[in-house]
């Protein structure tokens, strides 16, 4: 119900914000082009006037520029920054194509450990935690293990290990699931901890500010850590006091103080190393994570003399299976957000947004590093781009550039979790995980502004 109504409404605004650019913006006669056919990076001519004309004569709009095309005319044109609904619709089906290999390989693995038994092994392990928070789930249940291995590969940014896992344990909570078409308790519970995005180390964030030749490309880190797993403290308990669970028990408390000493041993650990011994230990440390994995799943199932590849065989069937699954979901949602940011909404929001606070008389230097936190919920490409640009336009050790850098850390791509995790099981009634994920992202935003100005300000 409400992804079909916030589905409508990106579709609805970006239209009409089209129309009205179109019919009282000299600059954006060319925006419903640039919605449907256009694509990243392409020309935009507007206007071509004499050379010698002023610019006085016709103000330009941010991102307008001149350029010279003969003796006696110049061209007024614009720089396309997001794909068009054409181009949108290949980049999805190109997304869940490139999905098929690492699910294809992640859920043959889990194939293989759930014969074996490694599952249910890992969930008696973390089972007194996970049953007070997912009280709705049966003790020892797969669903357990398969959450688990979502979280632990999100700790430590296997992006592409946490998708296939994540799936895996959307499709064990379905098997569960009273009513296949409505999000369970649990389900919206892993999802919300799951979009929370908690990540130890950023390294890739790390990596784009040392290009960038950032003084020093680590002074991000702390702020990152201290928002994101704020983000994760905040899911938790939103999505506990809707489901009336009681976080004050002991071992939640225990598991929740455990996991704060470890991020904080991690952290002093950290700070005593420069950024490449940085890059060189998260790699070692994620790399080794998986292959560690592989290695233990395969020694357990030699143990428990399984079939080893026919259990393989028989998981990555399933992967395939899901990725294709998944394509209408990921086309429908990619294309709304496409038309909501080459129709200009996003420009729009962001300078209403400073308008307000100018007139409010607010400080406004975080504002220009917003379009991260705005474009986040909706696409994590298009989130780095943001950051990358506001780098580049403020410098990587501005203020903007800084917090933006924070706010790609501290949140994850909300609906389009949404819309492949409920896409691969099915679900159309998502009750009130949207809500719960975004209130979720505002609190860690808002800590992560909070942090750079700690740090920054």
């Amino acid at each position: 119900m409400a992804l079909s109504r916030i589905w409508s409404a990106f579709i609805i605004i970006a239209i009409i914000t089209a129309s009205v650019k179109t019919f009282f913006s000299v600059n954006d006669k060319a925006v419903f082009t640039a919605m449907v056919t256009g694509k990243s990076g392409d020309t935009i001519r507007i206007k071509t006037v004499p050379f010698l004309s002023s610019i006085n004569e016709m103000p330009l709009d941010k991102g307008v520029q001149m350029i010279r095309v003969g003796e006696d005319k110049q061209m007024i044109y614009k720089i396309q920054t997001s794909d068009g609904i054409l181009e949108t619709c290949q980049t999805a089906v190109t997304l869940c194509l490139k999905l098929i290999g690492f699910l294809t390989l992640f859920m043959g693995f889990l194939s293989i450990a759930e014969k074996a038994g490694g599952i249910r092994f890992l969930s008696r392990i973390i089972g007194p935690f996970f049953t007070r928070i997912f009280p709705d789930i049966p003790k020892g249940h797969p669903a357990m293990g398969h959450m688990m291995m979502n979280f632990s590969a999100n700790l430590l940014g296997l992006d592409n290990a946490a998708t296939p896992f994540g799936l895996r344990a959307m499709e064990s909570l379905q098997e569960i699931n009273p009513n296949k078409t409505v999000a369970s308790n649990p389900q919206i519970m892993f999802l919300c901890l799951h979009a929370s995005g908690m990540t130890l180390v950023p390294v890739s964030i790390i990596a784009i500010r040392s290009a960038a030749k950032a003084a020093n490309p680590m002074d991000i880190f702390i702020p990152c850590m201290i928002a994101t797993f704020v983000a994760t403290i905040a899911s938790m308990m939103i999505v506990s006091f809707k489901q009336k669970i009681n976080v004050f028990q002991p071992v939640i408390l225990s598991w929740i103080l455990g996991i704060s000493a470890l991020i904080s041993v991690l952290v002093l650990y950290i700070r005593t190393l420069d950024t490449e011994a940085v890059q060189v230990f998260s790699g070692a440390l994620t790399s080794g994570l998986i292959l560690m994995i592989f290695f233990c799943i395969v020694l357990g199932a030699i143990y428990k003399k399984i079939e080893i590849f026919d259990g393989f065989i028989e998981g990555a069937k399933g992967g395939f299976d899901t990725a294709v699954r998944i394509v209408p979901y990921m086309v429908g949602m990619l294309v709304a957000i496409s038309m909501l940011r080459s129709s200009g909404a996003f420009d729009a929001l962001i300078g209403s947004i400073k308008s307000l606070l100018v007139m409010c008389g607010s400080d406004t230097k975080f504002v220009d590093a917003m379009p991260t936190a705005l474009i986040k919920p909706f696409s994590g490409g298009g989130a780095r781009g943001m950051m990358v640009d506001t780098m580049k336009t403020f410098g990587p050790d501005s203020f903007a550039g800084r917090l933006s850098c924070i706010l790609q850390g501290s949140s994850d791509t909300t609906f389009y979790v949404i819309a492949v995790y409920f896409g691969s099981v099915a679900i159309k009634d998502t009750r009130y995980t949207i809500w719960s994920m975004l209130l979720a992202d505002l609190i860690g935003v808002s800590t992560a502004v909070g942090m750079a100005y700690l740090f920054f300000g």
